[in-house]
């Protein structure tokens, strides 16, 4: 409802209505990417998708749990399905020429996300697994000492 504000006026008391109150419409950001790189991080309990652009600033991103799914369901590979397509549906508007996709972890995620950015049809440069891989191994135990 709009305000109203009363003024004296010798005797007399006057209303004045000032109008409803405007209600502004959410805008819709489009943003404009050249380059981005999409993060896919695949763990056994969990996946998580990441958008960001060719700084690493993130832009937005996604999990299986974020996708709806609980408990035991997001280590599946129906939830990295899931967290790439929710994923995509967030970057529908944005206008990205080509896109990097980094994989990491082992989990039984990764797979099926790769299968639904494939399935689009999106400008993919680059596909690079960065699993880090351990070298050298333990350390030995030091001499014992009598």
């Amino acid at each position: 409802m709009g305000k109203t504000r009363t003024k004296k006026i010798g005797l007399e008391e006057v209303k004045e209505d000032l109008g409803e109150e405007k209600v502004s419409k959410k805008k819709v950001k489009k943003t404009y990417l050249k380059t981005a790189r999409i993060y896919i991080y695949s763990h056994f309990n969990n996946t998580i998708i990441t958008l960001t652009d060719e700084n690493g600033n993130v832009i937005c991103w996604s999990s299986a749990g974020s996708a709806g799914l609980k408990n035991t369901k997001k280590g599946t590979p129906f939830g990295g399905q899931k967290a790439m397509e929710v994923l995509l549906e967030k970057i529908k508007n944005m206008n990205i020429d080509e896109i990097k996709v980094f994989v990491k972890g082992i989990g039984p995620g990764r797979e099926p996300a790769l299968r639904v950015l494939f399935s689009k049809n999106l400008n993919i440069v680059s596909v690079a697994d960065i699993t880090p891989i351990p070298f050298g191994g333990p350390t030995p135990p030091k001499p014992r000492r009598v």
